[in-house]
């Protein structure tokens, strides 16, 4: 059984959507909770994901770890469909994540509100242009009767963009998506194994207020 280090609305989602998917069980532990959470992992991110004998960091890396180590469709095992799969978890990853990552980085540290709102605006700008590049290959998908990156159902990288789309809401800049790219957020979003996540994270909360 594994135990997932999170936070709440975190890039963890993505982790507890997939671990669902593989029919694994796992217990949730808030980092935000934990006292010595940088012993776990000294850059204080999330997820951290322990598999009985080891503390694996990295989203990424810890998605293909577990794609590999459980039988599944999500991932292909072998050839041009696997490579393509890999390069859209990175380019979520090391990609689009970073991009979203600067609204945080701008909201927290820059303190002259027109300044920041200018910086927040290049920083959309900029996001705007990946879920452009985004939106036209699903376009391409969805010429082929698909409306997932990974073809006819979500990819990991479907799940980890939907994640982080959903943290546009928290900064006052609008996040242009187009309607290939609602349509496929919309379906990783009504995935049983996502909606599961939100639940459990939103009762956890709840019985941490209570």
């Amino acid at each position: 059984m594994y135990t997932l280090y999170y936070s709440q609305g975190a890039c963890s989602v993505a982790t507890q959507v997939v671990l669902n998917e593989l029919k694994q069980t796992f217990t949730l532990l808030d980092a935000n909770k934990q006292d010595n959470f940088k012993t776990i992992n000294p850059i204080g991110a999330v997820p951290v994901l322990n598999d009985g004998e080891n503390n694996l960091t990295e989203g990424a890396a810890i998605l293909l770890y577990l794609l590999d180590k459980h039988p599944n469709t999500l991932l292909a095992s072998q050839g041009l469909e696997r490579q393509k799969a890999i390069q859209d978890i990175m380019f979520a990853n090391a990609t689009m994540h970073p991009a979203y990552g600067r609204l945080f980085f701008i909201s927290q540290h820059i303190q002259d509100e027109t300044v920041k709102q200018q910086a927040l605006e290049s920083a959309a700008a900029e996001i705007n242009r990946l879920w452009q590049v985004i939106e036209n290959e699903l376009a391409q998908q969805n010429a082929l009767g698909s409306q997932y990156l990974g073809g006819k159902s979500p990819s990991p990288a479907d799940i980890m963009l939907t994640v982080y789309a959903s943290w546009g809401v928290y900064f006052p800049v609008d996040i242009e998506l187009g309607v290939n790219s609602k349509r496929m957020l919309e379906g990783v979003q009504n995935m049983p194994s996502y909606q599961s996540v939100l639940a459990a994270e939103s009762a956890l909360s709840s019985d941490s207020h209570t």
